[in-house]
């Protein structure tokens, strides 16, 4: 069992007291970063960063060592399982991922390869492993997927979109073919977080990014219940079954109460949501993590340290806390910003 210099992260989980609440911000290891940018642009494109373990663990060390942060999390994509179940990922400069082939019909679903996680995804393995090598336990590592749902989004659309209106189609249209499809992803996204749990990393995280564009309806079938089935998934299996996992399904704040008896150890909150209003909603059942808008990045450092202090007054003196922001950081956030950021923080 490793030793951590900094169990403020893996405290708050276990809604235990801690002397600050632990902070580290979504898409910490990124474009914002100077360092990262000349590393992409050396490596040649994003892909090639995510499949050689090496820069991966460079990229996801960056800002460790900038900023006082309570955890470092994995470099890597959401979209890592379609890309190895062969359907061809590739990402263009400015209009983001796309995929050489879609899933339309029950055929497509039928067609897509059962994961090996250990041949297909060794790459993520071996760069969760040298990264907890690098880090000498100075601070937990987070790996993650994404959920079923937003996975098949991607898939099902071929590249990203604002609203993804085809997968959206396909729950009115073909829902058994799209439940077909999440099932396949739920196992294939079960089989990943597991791996990253037994190559190293100490708390996983479901991204949910496109959950708030399902109707009250369609959430619960066809986002949280793939969720939820990963989330026992990882329990049921003694190997795993101590690891906490951080849900964040964005845009659906009208679902808190479900989404805090999924199983899951912590919910994370978009920028739509108080902080006080997800308490009283959802007691001390599950930790919460968030809230803060990544736009207020780009004000100044007097207004995030009042915004920051604004948010510890929020939630009080309850354990269960980690700050973040509602999303991922912005690509152009000056760097000053994320250091007043983290410093507030850790000053209370």
């Amino acid at each position: 069992m490793t030793q951590y210099n900094n169990t403020r992260l893996l405290q708050a989980l276990k809604r235990q007291p801690v002397d600050v609440p632990p902070v580290w911000l979504m898409r910490q290891a990124g474009r914002y970063l100077p360092e990262y940018r000349a590393l992409r642009t050396k490596a040649g494109d994003f892909l090639t960063l995510c499949q050689t373990p090496q820069l991966a663990t460079e990229i996801t060390l960056q800002p460790l060592r900038r900023f006082d942060l309570d955890a470092a999390i994995l470099f890597s994509d959401i979209l890592t399982i379609p890309h190895a179940m062969g359907l061809g990922l590739s990402f263009q400069e400015g209009e983001g991922p796309q995929f050489a082939k879609r899933i339309e019909t029950a055929r497509d679903v039928k067609a897509l390869p059962i994961l090996e996680v250990e041949e297909n995804l060794d790459y993520v393995l071996e760069a969760v492993r040298m990264i907890q090598q690098e880090l000498q336990g100075r601070v937990p590592l987070i790996g993650f997927a994404g959920s079923p749902w937003t996975v098949a989004c991607y898939m099902i659309e071929g590249s990203s979109h604002k609203n993804f209106i085809n997968a959206r189609k396909m729950a009115y249209q073909a829902p058994e073919v799209l439940t077909a499809l999440l099932e396949k992803l739920i196992t294939a996204t079960t089989a990943y977080l597991k791996g990253q749990i037994l190559a190293g990393v100490d708390v996983v995280m479901l991204f949910d990014t496109w959950g708030g564009l399902l109707t009250p309806a369609h959430y619960p079938l066809f986002s949280l219940t793939p969720m939820q089935k990963i989330i026992t998934n990882l329990k049921a299996d003694p190997n795993t079954a101590n690891t906490p996992i951080i849900l964040f399904s964005k845009g659906a704040v009208s679902h808190l109460e479900v989404m805090a008896d999924s199983g899951a150890d912590a919910l994370g909150l978009d920028w739509t949501s108080a902080l006080s209003a997800a308490r009283t909603r959802v007691g001390a059942k599950v930790c919460v993590q968030g809230n803060l808008d990544p736009a207020l990045l780009f004000s100044t450092p007097e207004k995030i340290k009042a915004a920051v202090k604004s948010v510890l007054n929020e939630w009080g003196p309850h354990p269960g806390l980690i700050v973040n922001l509602g999303h991922g950081i912005e690509q152009h956030t000056p760097i000053e910003n994320v250091q007043a950021l983290i410093a507030a923080v850790h000053e209370g």
